[in-house]
């Protein structure tokens, strides 16, 4: 039997690994000084293997990296600062005075739990998906308290936390439990889904803490101080149904937000409920002055006439341009008429866009104010004329909508042409 008396580099070999910070935890505590890395096929577990946190690629640059928790299968349900990605180089690590960190390769912290010297003793992926840091009596930190954009089972989501994607951000309202989803760009916001559940059982009451849950069973509540019992806001299509499951809440890059299941050990979830049942109504979905419409169930994007062009022929969804700025008319501007087309307005954009005023009176408006850059006029019997003068529009053409639309083009206005047969 060898000695590390008599082959010295034994020793040397054993001192570099005693040096080499943790790694791996299948289940158990995670040690200060702890450190993941995108070279490294590591990964910190829950006691089950139920959920990990470990490196994948960044879906949106796959050269780089996301420190996310995924469930068994593959699917992500947290990450790191709200899907900050690193490259190579780069870790996560729980650093000696207990603060979690995200590291690029370049020494800079993109990402802290901002923990650091509370007396952190170790890290822990729950059994429940939940990422904590503890001393040795109490949780000082958890992933529950900072979602991105998913809520999993027995997390409660509450009012004051927000779910965010892209330009998307959903939340329940503090004082009615509305669940709200909201576009933002800059200084801009949008409202375009505020849902209540709880009139029938609150009345006037003002809510205390309304809180979202997604039940093991599929049923999706909300429950507050105020409220006798949870008030139900949906049921998952495959409600009460058993099996090695996760269920959970996800706020996608569409803007729609929706409940989920996913059989363990599988990579792929099944949507079981929306909160926007028309994703054409979700503004942005297509981009500024894009059209979103159907091909069969499908949402397309597309431009409001020849007079635009895609920004981005590779991805739809990134909205059109002018191919002759309003400025630069050789010309005239005019109104090119969209049959069964409605230029999207909800809060706050509703309280200075909305008039009511006939067909005409609705697009000559348009095209005589330098601000707008289109308008729509509602056949519901409503009155109502819209007329956009926000730096981002958002359109819906569909045969089943009751209105007509006008977009201020130079002249020529020259039409798409009509959707084939197929279409």
């Amino acid at each position: 039997m060898r000695t590390l008396q008599q082959h010295p580099g034994d020793l040397a070999l054993l001192c570099c690994l005693l040096l080499l910070p943790p790694l791996l935890s299948h289940g158990a505590d995670i040690p200060l000084g702890s450190t993941l890395s995108p070279g490294r096929s590591a990964s910190w577990t829950s006691p089950n293997n139920t959920f990990s946190l470990s490196f994948t690629p960044s879906p949106t640059s796959p050269s780089l990296f996301v420190a996310a928790i995924t469930y068994a299968g593959g699917i992500p349900v947290w990450s790191a600062g709200a899907g900050a990605a690193i490259d190579s180089r780069g870790s996560l690590r729980l650093t000696p005075n207990g603060d979690l960190q995200l590291v690029n390769g370049s020494g800079a912290v993109l990402w802290s739990s901002n923990t650091g010297g509370q007396g952190v003793a170790a890290a822990a992926v729950q059994e429940s998906g939940n990422l904590v840091l503890k001393s040795s009596t109490a949780i000082l930190w958890q992933s529950f308290d900072h979602p991105t954009d998913t809520v999993v089972m027995s997390q409660n989501f509450t009012s004051g936390m927000n779910l965010t994607s892209g330009p998307y951000v959903f939340a329940v309202d503090k004082n009615s439990g509305n669940l709200t989803l909201k576009w933002t760009s800059g200084s801009n916001t949008v409202t375009y889904f505020n849902k209540g559940y709880n009139t029938s059982s609150t009345g006037s009451k003002t809510l205390s803490l309304p809180t979202l849950t997604m039940q093991t069973n599929g049923i999706v509540s909300l429950t507050d101080g105020q409220l006798a019992s949870p008030v139900v806001v949906a049921y998952s299509s495959n409600y009460g149904e058993s099996g090695d499951m996760m269920r959970f809440l996800r706020l996608d890059a569409d803007g729609n937000f929706r409940a989920y299941s996913a059989a363990r050990g599988s990579d792929a979830a099944t949507d079981q409920w929306s909160a926007v049942a028309d994703q054409c109504q979700v503004f942005g979905y297509c981009g500024n002055m894009g059209v979103c419409s159907y091909n069969g169930t499908s949402p397309v994007c597309g431009c409001p006439s020849r007079n635009f062009e895609l920004s981005n022929p590779s991805n739809p969804r990134q909205g059109c341009k002018r191919k002759v700025d309003l400025q630069n008319c050789p010309g005239n501007s005019t109104m090119l008429q969209l049959d069964n087309t409605q230029f999207l307005t909800y809060p706050p954009e509703a309280i200075t866009e909305t008039f009511y005023t006939g067909i005409t009176a609705c697009r000559l408006n348009c095209l005589f104010a330098s601000s707008c850059v289109a308008s729509t006029a509602l056949s519901d019997g409503s009155g109502l004329c819209f007329l956009k003068i926000s730096s981002f529009v958002s359109a819906y053409q569909s045969a089943a909508l009751p209105s007509t639309s006008f977009v201020k083009v130079c002249f020529p206005g020259i039409p798409n042409p009509p959707p084939s047969p197929s279409r």
